[in-house]
């Protein structure tokens, strides 16, 4: 994925095994008490890219989603929007005009008052800046402020802002006050927050084990009622081992990765809690479609037959499921009923049409991946040994995710690979995202990895947000059609799998679920600590 690969290290479950946990124990682990009230999440990358909650696209939403809060959430269960900062709103009938009511009485951790200008002036710092995933905002024309607890957003086109106000990145809402006269973005890269969320910055050592420690802010709008995590420590452990044993010692709650062998002791561990749930993440494989041999359909569509998709799936024992196209489910534009399998026979024919192939002149591939990533390699070696009896020569290279990326993005076409290997996952909870970035055409190319350029497909792409919020059946339609073109017609992409999130935590915490809109987001406030 584009953001969690950012630091050159995936941050993918290749895991083994369900369900819950477990009582066969090859050992226990200890269990704080709640008196000491500190959840630590450990992750095996750093943790903080950016601080500036405007543009912040990366690794540090595990802790910004619980500094800051954006109008609204996403629910998994009713899968729509729910509360936030925004008690209620209102849509007018053609779609471009939404009105939120705030809460009364929250306050950023600065001090001042979460009200209807706060929101303007954050959303509109936010869009000026026009980094990370700020495009979310682009259908807003302007935003009025009612009064102090209403804000009105008029809109050029419409679109579904609800559920647009609930994006994991860019939907923050946040004192833009923060450094007086000084330079906000700058007052924040020193580690300072000027959230409303649970929590507040205690402290942020760059590069060391105990990357981040946040607090509890008294003041929170949420309240502290009852029992609460007061404290939470982000550390970085690369050694998956290691974050094992810290975990049976009690030092670490929870655990966002582990390999299969370890996970397997989790499940069976007394005191450890495990879980699986589905994700909106997926894996990519994109053809260039504009330079060396990929440019041919027909090779695109050889490549996409030779990929062995029941067999990558068992391989990944738990960790990932069968795709049927771009949109994972849970996801308006899901299909169902389309399930891709190998087709060797096919793939040949396909090959000796263009010239290839068994009989023909060899076929040499460039493809790049992860650096890491075990799930990814198993992909790289399981296509090699595919193609190879059909005369394919395919060069899998592993490297580091800005390598891989500057790669890709390279302005001489003779540099860029034949094949890029990445994660996609939304924005906010909408198939959107995929279309827009990574099959728009894109001028600096960015994560349009297919060198896409098709006028109508790019038309097809920009209606998608107004028939999202005025027609959705039409919009489920045009997001089976784009699927089709772009999988099955066009063959730029192929999709071998779902991520299948596994989690191992202790015991002793309860509440915690997974809300596949926010990627490894533990919202530690909604947690009970027990003994």
């Amino acid at each position: 994925m584009r953001r969690f690969l950012a630091l050159g290290v995936v941050a993918v479950l290749a895991l083994a095994g369900c369900g819950g946990g477990q009582v066969r124990a090859t050992g226990a682990a200890v269990l704080p008490s709640t008196k000491e009230a500190t959840f630590v999440y450990v992750q095996n990358v750093d943790v903080v890219t950016d601080w500036d909650p405007g543009i912040s696209y990366s690794n540090e939403i595990i802790a910004m989603q619980n500094i800051y809060d954006s109008l609204t959430v996403y629910n998994p269960v009713t899968r729509r929007a729910g509360p936030r900062l925004a008690e209620r709103w209102t849509t007018s009938p053609d779609g471009k005009t939404w009105t939120f009511t705030l809460r009364p009485g929250v306050v950023f951790h600065t001090g001042r008052p979460v009200d209807a200008a706060a929101v303007k002036a954050s959303i509109e710092r936010t869009r000026r800046m026009g980094e990370g995933a700020a495009y979310i905002w682009d259908a807003v024309q302007r935003i009025d402020v009612k009064d102090p607890l209403t804000v009105e957003f008029r809109l050029k086109y419409p679109a579904p802002l609800d559920l647009v106000a609930s994006a994991d990145y860019a939907a923050y809402v946040y004192d833009t006050r923060a450094a007086g006269a000084g330079d906000l973005k700058k007052w924040f890269q020193q580690g300072r927050d000027a959230g409303s969320g649970p929590y507040t910055v205690a402290s942020w050592q760059k590069g060391r084990e105990k990357e981040v420690v946040l607090r509890a802010f008294d003041k929170y709008w949420g309240g502290w009622d009852g029992p609460h995590y007061k404290t939470v420590e982000f550390r970085v452990t690369p050694d998956l081992n290691t974050s094992w044993q810290l975990l049976l010692r009690g030092e670490a709650s929870f655990i966002e990765r582990l390999n299969p062998s370890l996970y397997a002791k989790a499940r069976n561990t007394a005191g450890v809690r495990t879980l699986q749930t589905p994700s909106f993440q997926n894996m990519l494989v994109l053809f260039n479609t504009a330079s060396g041999p990929l440019a041919d359909v027909r090779l695109r569509k050889a490549v996409q037959k030779a990929i062995d998709y029941d067999g990558i799936v068992a391989a990944l024992k738990g960790a990932g499921t069968r795709a049927t196209g771009l949109v994972p489910e849970g996801l308006l534009g899901h299909l169902t009923g389309r399930h891709p399998r190998q087709d060797l026979a096919g793939a040949a024919e396909l090959l000796t049409q263009a010239g290839y192939g068994p009989g023909g002149k060899e076929l040499r591939l460039s493809l790049t991946y992860a650096q890491g990533d075990d799930d990814e390699q198993l992909l790289a070696t399981l296509l090699t040994s595919a193609l190879a009896p059909l005369n394919v020569k395919l060069d899998a290279r592993a490297m580091q995710w800005n390598a891989q990326w500057d790669r890709g993005k390279s302005k001489d076409p003779a540099k860029r690979q034949d094949i890029l290997v990445m994660y996609w996952w939304p924005d906010y909870a909408d198939a959107y995202s995929w279309f827009l970035n990574v099959f728009h055409s894109a001028d600096p190319v960015s994560f349009n990895l297919t060198y896409l350029r098709d006028k109508n497909l790019d038309a097809r792409i920009d209606g998608l947000p107004s028939l999202i919020a005025t027609d959705r059946p039409a919009a489920e339609k045009a997001y089976a059609d784009l699927q089709s073109t772009l999988i099955d017609d066009q063959a730029v992409v192929a999709v071998p799998w779902v991520s299948n999130y596994q989690r191992a935590y202790l015991g002793n915490v309860q509440g915690y679920t997974d809300n596949p809109a926010y990627p490894n987001v533990v919202f530690v406030h909604e947690l009970i600590p027990s003994g």
